[in-house]
């Protein structure tokens, strides 16, 4: 009979120490009631409790979370249907919040993401969500932020996972794709060719302007030689000029100047004489006569002089 009252004294004893002492978790949070109300929130490591009076009520993970929101469709500005597919970060800060605040937050940040995204896509243009996703992201945050904050969870991210539009609309900008990369294509070719053509034009330009500046340094070339030569030729015809002058002034200039025309008139009429079997006489024999008298008397007082 002491036996059995020792072992029941011991089984409650085992029960009063099991319901007494927690051991909570790293990373953890569990809620306390007394007497069905709030007491207390237990953090990790080693916590007493009152047995029988205290209840472990809830327990709560303080890790960051991930939540896939389920796919939904959502209409855009342009009346365009999309499906859309995305996860959400949240992490509880405040485990008493969590437990009271909402019968289950969970549940509640699901619907009021779902809600968020609805509201912020029908703002929007089909081709606008693809563009900045980053947008509608930031946008479900903040509204969730607001909103978990009564929750005792801190909404840290929203990520869409994938948007997908009907097959129409899918096959409808594979074709504005197909389009603009041919329109990107034909362009280029034209540039390319217009290109090709004022490259052409540019070279046959510059050689006709290096032909004709060629052709005027040519020019301007041989007009300064021949001004050049005409230059020389005169300057030396004025020399003999001046030279022939020079030595008329002499004294026995004009007898030599006599001679020099007799001795070219006899020359020509000798040469007249050669090449034709006609002769040509003077009107008047006695000019020619005297002009050869003249040049011999010349000659003769040239020899005894």
């Amino acid at each position: 009979m002491g036996f059995q009252i020792a072992f029941v004294i011991l089984v409650i004893a085992a029960i009063f120490i099991v319901r007494a002492i927690k051991v909570v978790p790293q990373q953890n949070a569990w809620v306390v009631e007394r007497l069905g109300k709030y007491h207390a929130t237990l953090t990790p490591g080693l916590n007493f409790l009152v047995p029988f009076v205290d209840r472990l009520a809830y327990k709560h993970s303080l890790k960051e979370i991930p939540l896939d929101v389920p796919s939904q469709v959502c209409i855009t500005k342009d009346n365009t249907q999309l499906t859309v597919d995305g996860i959400l970060y949240f992490q509880v800060t405040d485990p008493m919040r969590a437990s009271y605040g909402a019968s289950n937050y969970v549940v509640a940040i699901t619907q009021l993401a779902q809600t968020t995204l609805r509201s912020v896509i029908g703002r929007m243009e089909l081709d606008r969500t693809f563009e900045e996703r980053d947008v509608i992201n930031s946008s479900v945050v903040q509204a969730l932020d607001e909103a978990a904050l009564n929750w005792g969870v801190k909404v840290l991210r929203y990520e869409i996972k994938d948007l997908t539009p009907p097959p129409a609309i899918l096959h409808s900008m594979q074709a504005q794709i197909t389009a603009e990369r041919e329109k990107r294509a034909l362009i280029a070719a034209s540039e390319g060719r217009r290109q090709e053509q004022i490259n052409i034009a540019t070279g046959e330009r510059e050689a006709a302007i290096a032909r004709s500046e060629g052709e005027k340094q040519a020019d301007i070339n041989q007009a300064q030689g021949e001004a050049a030569a005409i230059t020389a030729v005169a300057d030396a015809t004025a020399d003999a000029i001046r030279k022939i002058a020079s030595a008329i002034q002499q004294p026995g200039g004009d007898q030599a100047v006599q001679l020099k025309v007799a001795e070219k008139a006899v020359e020509a009429f000798a040469q007249l004489a050669q090449k034709n079997n006609t002769m040509i006489v003077p009107g008047n024999m006695s000019e020619v006569a005297g002009l050869i008298g003249t040049a011999m008397g010349l000659v003769k007082a040239a020899g005894k002089t």
